[in-house]
């Protein structure tokens, strides 16, 4: 064989072993595999850094898929964004009646959980607050449909917050579960505006305690 052959099959094996290492790493991640491991993705890092500031290409490289597998999936990047936002509030809603479910059957010690575990999770190393919260900053008009996500999420919280407080006997249900949505809100800023474990987020179940006892006539979820 001659040095031009050999030169032309080392050429044909290392392009051959290039394109099996590029399909290896997305080519034939496609379908559901393809947009689970696109979502991860962008779970990671638009929580992390920000929708704005991260680009699709950096999704799909976190993801290990190529861009077509992307735009296979969704059909821009508002579109993954909006998957975002979905998954996230599925992950919120599951910690919200996890905290519930500790306590099923006594209402105010069911509110009193929630602020229990908020104030732990929004004390740990990497909190970066609320997704939402965030989201909303990124998003100047009101009317885009990550906006409008973001009120339903606030809202179908409150209306389990004000659900609760009913069932807990406050004398003014949409007060009590009003303060308690501003005090949770409260404990988002302060996680990122204090430092983690801060006071001011850790006071927050002694707070929310105060605000369900006089509200619910001395009744306390302590």
């Amino acid at each position: 064989m001659s040095d031009s052959e050999s030169s032309k099959r080392g050429s044909t094996v290392g392009s051959s072993a290039s394109s099996r290492s590029r399909r290896a790493r997305g080519g034939h991640t496609t379908g559901p595999e393809a947009q689970q491991h696109l979502l991860r993705a962008a779970d990671e890092l638009f929580y992390r850094e920000g929708v704005r500031s991260v680009g699709v290409d950096a999704v799909v490289e976190r993801a290990g898929v190529n861009k077509m597998s992307l735009y296979r999936q969704f059909s821009s990047k508002d579109d993954l964004v909006m998957a975002y936002l979905e998954r996230k509030d599925a992950q919120f809603f599951g910690y919200v009646e996890t905290s519930f479910a500790k306590h099923s059957g006594d209402p105010a010690k069911q509110l009193q959980q929630y602020f229990d575990d908020l104030a732990a999770r929004a004390s740990a190393e990497g909190y970066r607050g609320c997704p939402f919260v965030n989201v909303a900053v990124e998003f100047p008009d009101t009317v885009h449909p990550a906006r409008q996500f973001v009120f339903r999420n606030k809202e179908r919280l409150l209306a389990r917050l004000t659900e609760l407080a009913t069932a807990a006997g406050a004398d003014d249900p949409e007060m009590l579960a009003s303060s308690l949505a501003l005090l949770i809100e409260g404990v988002y800023a302060a996680s990122q505006t204090y430092r983690a474990g801060s006071s001011p987020v850790l006071a927050a179940p002694k707070a929310a305690a105060r605000l369900i006892a006089a509200a619910c006539g001395g009744k306390t979820g302590r």
